[in-house]
């Protein structure tokens, strides 16, 4: 199944880093977070990338277009200018990239995509969140209840330390936590060809007109993903993130 991934946005918020790169291309463990999504995809067998370009779009652009290189050892021999490339990584995933305008919305980078998707289900998701989702699971789910769309909802993660009290004694200090209340927009959608039509162009945001529209038409389910889940909209979201790849323990790890 195609995978689209948002990835034109100007990531305001990580101004730390998306003033010299767009904000899929910060790297968590040396790797941008795009291409963690990307692993998380592949794991179960989905490896048709279509990555929806904006801000910065040449950055993502090179960066794929000299993936084997930059991801390889390699010789050159200076008289002759023949590379020999050895200790390669190889993925076997196809992944175009497509400018779909650099102040486009996010339902507007979707409606240019339709060229490419074509008549049939596809998946979706944004540029800057990780997530140990089983997308096979996901897919059983969207497939069982006939709808539209499915949404996978998450937990957001705490701010702050999260008390559990009693009275006025801690039974529980945990350092911020995926809350256990509400649910949220979590993106890894799966959706139907049909919502491309309600899409009305570029100016479109797409958790405004049409995925509202969707919900008032009943076709919008949700699936509940009590697992690890993490957006990176800042440095302190960043950060985390990389401790967590670097000790080991990255939930997300493929």
């Amino acid at each position: 199944m195609k995978v689209i991934l948002l990835a034109g946005g100007f990531g305001t918020r990580l101004a730390e880093y998306t003033e010299s790169i767009p904000k899929p291309m910060v790297t968590i463990g040396g790797r941008p977070i795009i291409w963690h999504i990307m692993n998380t995809y592949a794991k179960y067998g989905h490896k048709d990338f279509y990555v929806a370009l904006g801000y910065k779009a040449s950055v993502i652009k090179e960066y794929f277009l000299n993936y084997h290189s930059l991801n390889a050892d390699f010789s050159v021999n200076l008289t002759t200018g023949l590379v020999e490339t050895f200790n390669s990584e190889d993925k076997d995933w196809r992944v175009s990239l497509v400018d779909t305008g650099l102040n486009s919305m996010t339902g507007g980078r979707v409606k240019r995509l339709q060229e490419f998707i074509g008549n049939e289900p596809f998946l979706l998701t944004y540029g800057d969140g990780v997530a140990n989702v089983n997308i096979n699971k996901l897919l059983e789910f969207h497939n069982s209840h006939g709808k539209m769309v499915t949404v996978t909802a998450v937990h957001p993660s705490a701010r702050f330390g999260e008390l559990a009290l009693e009275d006025n004694t801690v039974v529980s200090f945990k350092e911020k936590p995926q809350t256990g209340q509400g649910w949220i927009n979590g993106g890894y959608f799966v959706v139907q060809p049909e919502f491309f039509e309600l899409i009305e162009g570029d100016d479109t945001v797409l958790e405004q007109e049409p995925l509202e529209a969707v919900a008032r038409m009943g076709e919008l389910q949700a699936y509940l993903h009590e697992g690890y889940w993490q957006c990176m909209d800042t440095k302190r979201d960043r950060d985390h993130l990389e401790e967590l790849w670097v000790s080991g323990n990255a939930p997300w790890k493929v």
